[in-house]
């Protein structure tokens, strides 16, 4: 192994760097996720109006009930074609976006854990801590650090 040579001061001005970028990218995703869902319901539907779930307008006999399979009675709402890209392209970058914040969570638990275990002496535990944050190994860190999953 290397020698080490940290300087804690350091290491702690680079993680406030990266947490206030994480908080910066936080915001960014979910400004996106609410731009593409507001895009999904401004973009309306390519289904005749009597099948968009839409209530039906007019009056029904006293004591009748619609009759089963009517079109106002449609479980959920149509989907037009714009939404459901959207959903689909959400539904495909989801795993990238949660390999995002997984590699920013393990960096930053990493470095505070082999940072701390430097300082206490202990190098192989810091080289174990350095390795599990390369390795995104969130379970070792969170368990290392005492944080729930």
């Amino acid at each position: 192994m290397t020698s080490w040579d940290i300087k804690p001061q350091g290491v702690q001005g680079h993680l406030k760097t990266v947490g206030g970028n994480a908080g910066e990218l936080e915001t960014a995703l979910n400004a996106l996720l609410t731009a593409m869902s507001e895009a999904a319901q401004a973009a309306g539907t390519a289904v005749p109006g009597s099948q968009s779930g839409m209530t039906p307008q007019g009056p029904l006999a006293p004591g009748a009930a619609p009759s089963p399979g009517a079109a106002f009675l449609a479980p959920q709402k149509a989907m037009g074609p714009v939404a459901a890209a959207l959903g689909e392209y959400l539904t495909a970058r989801k795993p990238e976006f949660k390999s995002m914040a997984e590699r920013i969570e393990a960096c930053i638990r990493g470095a505070v854990l082999a940072t701390n275990e430097y300082l206490q002496g202990d190098l192989d535990q810091a080289k174990e801590a350095q390795d599990a944050a390369r390795a995104v190994n969130l379970d070792l860190l969170r368990e290392k650090t005492g944080a729930k999953p």
